[in-house]
């Protein structure tokens, strides 16, 4: 019988699961410089100082009551349990 001391004899670069160790930590430490490059090489735009206004503006454009009806109502019943009720259907 051969003592296990003896049996571990190979450097320890020849065992196959002191890699697998050590690829974990270095797969993040790559992964970090191609997010800091990435980060560094496509900045975020900058907002402009009339955010709000132009906001404002779209909102005027699209028509923010009727759009938002159906948005409200959802809400509303969402709320309160309540179901709406539709409008009477005019006659003719």
């Amino acid at each position: 019988m051969q003592n296990k001391a003896t049996e571990l004899k190979a450097p320890w670069w020849k065992f196959g699961h002191v890699w697998m160790v050590f690829a974990g930590p270095a797969v993040v430490v790559v992964a970090s410089f191609i997010t800091l490059y990435l980060a560094v090489s496509r900045p975020d735009p900058v907002i402009s100082e009339d955010y709000y206004r132009q906001g404002v503006e779209i909102n005027k454009t699209l028509g923010n009551e009727s759009s938002l009806a159906p948005a409200l109502q959802a809400r509303n019943h969402a709320a309160t349990g309540v179901l709406p009720v539709p409008a009477a259907a005019p006659k003719n």
